[in-house]
C-alpha cells in the first residue's frame, strides 16, 4: 500500500468521533476514518482510555500539521512516528 496512515489521539469517544466527523469538511478525506479504542497500559477502566482516529492517506495529500493542530482542538495529538 502506498501512502501513509496518521494516526490522531484523543482524550474520549465523543472527541474521536467530532474529529472523525470534522475530517471529510476539513480536509476532503473520502474514505471513513477508523476509530479504535486504546487503553493505557495497565488500566482497565474504560475511562482511563485513549481514542485513535485512523486516516488512510494513500495520495500523501494530508498536511500532518493541519491534522495536529485539529486533534489540538480536541485536546488530542498528532502520533508521529
Amino acid at each position: 500500500m502506498n501512502g501513509v496512515r496518521h494516526v490522531l489521539v484523543l482524550p474520549d469517544r465523543d472527541a474521536a468521533e467530532e474529529v472523525a466527523e470534522a475530517l471529510p469538511e476539513r480536509f476532503g478525506v473520502a474514505e471513513e476514518p477508523q476509530l479504535v479504542r486504546d487503553a493505557l497500559a495497565g488500566e482497565d477502566d474504560a475511562e482511563d482510555a485513549q481514542w485513535l482516529v485512523v486516516v488512510e492517506d494513500p495520495a500523501t495529500r494530508l498536511d500532518p500539521a493541519a491534522l495536529d493542530a485539529l486533534a489540538e482542538e480536541y485536546e488530542g495529538w498528532l502520533e508521529t512516528d
